[in-house]
């Protein structure tokens, strides 16, 4: 698998863990303190960090024999 298509697939799982959170903060706790759009975005950001962090890492994970 390239290392941009890993990348990615993480970002997706970060994306994914930020609003399934989001969600289970309102069905279970006080709500959210802002609102849905608000929720969108932050999994955005949250996703980019993860796929950048993901395709910087990989490599020097790989080259040291750990991934």
């Amino acid at each position: 698998m390239s290392r941009e298509k890993s990348a990615l697939l993480w970002g997706a799982v970060g994306l994914l863990l930020v609003l399934v959170g989001g969600q289970a903060l309102v069905l279970v706790g006080p709500g959210l303190p802002f609102g849905f759009a608000g929720l969108f975005a932050l999994a955005a950001v949250a996703g980019g960090v993860v796929a950048v962090a993901a395709y910087r890492f990989e490599y020097r994970l790989t080259r040291k024999g750990q991934a």
